[in-house]
């Protein structure tokens, strides 16, 4: 359509590769998204100063089981305009993905992807609106409460921001992880950085503070489906962080062999992880498709 991005190298994937890329408006702002695949309805949010371009492997995997997935560009992210400034929170980023969804017509609970700052927003967004959310995924997520120092456990809001520096090559290296990482980041990052420096820096410094702990104790009272995927090696987001947010589900979470991006750098070894849990929320779908007396007759059968 006119306005939109042109469509890069395709996925090296068997399923249908190239998104549909289209423009809609969410509260009277253009928004840019992708849209690929058939089957259940996935919402997935990119990470921190990139866009729905970077995560085409991974966002093709979950294709290839069996989903219809929609990525939008966040706001202040490839030309989708930053929101006003009353808004720039998490409460205002997860309104706004309410409004994308009623935009693109979204009726349905969705499976709420989110990886890193986009797994923020998705805690947001599952807390604020659970009519929209059928399960939560975090990848690396922003929202735990702690930190972990030299001098031991600290609250996130403290850890200043030469730590978060210090620490991102390691997400980028060794070398073979540079390679497949370094070129997709720097295919929006940059991109992003010149178009809006002011939105990039808001954003990371919203994301760096960020406590959602409270919203997922809450989401564990309402009993949502929520899982928790971490890397080994992520120095972005520390294991401490990690620990409490499972801490607040009162789950293991999953560690994954990775740094930050391990999506990005392995995006076969993020099928193979998300594959039983897409599986799952398929059988819910399905059975909440029934009539309620067939829905009846399958829990006596059950019980049988």
């Amino acid at each position: 359509m006119d306005g939109a991005p042109e469509p890069d190298e395709p996925l090296r994937s068997a399923a249908p590769v190239e998104p549909d890329w289209r423009r809609t408006w969410v509260d009277d702002r253009p928004a840019l998204y992708g849209v690929l695949g058939e089957g259940l309805p996935v919402v997935f949010l990119h990470g921190w100063g990139v866009g729905l371009r970077t995560y085409r492997q991974a966002i093709a995997r979950l294709v290839e089981r069996g989903c219809r997935v929609y990525a939008p560009n966040l706001p202040g992210f490839g030309r989708t305009p930053e929101l006003p400034g009353r808004s720039r929170n998490f409460a205002g980023y997860a309104d706004w993905v309410a409004g994308f969804c009623d935009a693109v017509h979204l009726e349905e609970k969705v499976f709420l992807v989110g990886h890193s700052f986009g797994g923020g927003v998705a805690v947001k967004v599952a807390h604020r609106h659970p009519e929209r959310v059928r399960t939560l995924v975090l990848v690396n997520s922003v929202g735990g409460s702690a930190w972990s120092t030299g001098g031991g456990l600290r609250s996130i809001t403290e850890r200043p921001l030469w730590d978060w520096g210090i620490h991102f090559p390691n997400d980028i290296w060794p070398i073979p992880q540079a390679t497949r990482v370094l070129p997709v980041v720097l295919q929006e990052a940059v991109p992003n950085l010149v178009r809006n420096p002011r939105a990039v820096w808001r954003v990371g410094q919203l994301a760096r503070r960020a406590d959602l702990t409270p919203e997922l104790e809450e989401l564990k009272r309402r009993g949502l489906p929520v899982v928790v995927l971490w890397g080994a090696r992520d120095g972005v987001i520390p294991r401490s962080s990690f620990d409490a947010m499972c801490a607040a589900l009162g789950s293991d979470g999953e560690v994954v062999d990775g740094s930050h991006s391990w999506l990005l750098a392995d995006p076969d070894r993020f099928g193979e992880v998300i594959t039983n849990h897409i599986e799952v929320a398929k059988v819910a779908r399905e059975l909440e498709s029934r009539p309620p007396r067939r829905r009846a007759l399958d829990r006596l059968t059950r019980r049988v």
